[in-house]
């Protein structure tokens, strides 16, 4: 496993990481950018993320059915994770979790819910961690569709605050990288 973390924090590096000046979702700017989707959406990239962090994922205190992240960033890395479980014998089902519900028909917040018993234990999941805020939603609609948040993990955790945010609101953060893992 250790190796492929080490090819995955390659990737990382080579495909999402950007020295430049930017103005972060938070709104806050930085003197760098990591665009995860760029190796999420690789098919290397979507296969170690898949397998680290399911990896992780197997080591959470209790039992976890489901994955589920908010859309868009989490989407390539919830099914990436999904598929891993399931080559591995250890199925745990993908959730999307939309930024508005859904306008017609179900008018859902959560995408794929039908594969698991309310109550279910779920890892919520985010591809870059700053504020911990879109953390902080997608805990909050998974919990009001009656899921139990057993773990919440980042594949980068900028050690903006994020998590101290969350460990404030009762979670804590576990990150596959943080920021000197990628920027030195």
């Amino acid at each position: 496993m250790d190796n492929e973390k080490e090819r995955l924090k390659a990737i990382l590096i080579k495909k999402s990481y950007q020295k430049r000046k930017v103005v972060l979702t938070s709104g806050r700017e930085s003197d760098f950018y990591i665009d995860c989707k760029q190796t999420t959406l690789s098919a290397e990239g979507a296969y170690l993320v898949g397998k680290v962090m399911f990896e992780r994922i197997r080591q959470a205190p209790v039992k976890v059915q489901g994955v589920a992240g908010m859309t868009l960033g989490a989407d390539p890395m919830v099914a990436a994770i999904a598929v891993a479980s399931h080559i591995a014998g250890n199925p745990i089902h993908a959730l999307i979790i939309r930024k508005e519900p859904k306008k017609h028909g179900t008018a859902s917040w959560i995408e794929g819910k039908n594969n698991l018993p309310v109550g279910a234990a779920v890892t919520i999941v985010e591809d870059v961690v700053t504020t911990g805020g879109t953390l902080l939603k997608a805990i909050e609609r998974a919990e009001a569709e009656g899921f139990r948040v057993a773990q919440v993990l980042a594949l980068v955790d900028r050690n903006e605050g994020g998590g101290e945010l969350l460990k404030e609101k009762g979670y804590d953060l576990e990150a596959i990288f943080v920021r000197e893992d990628l920027v030195g």
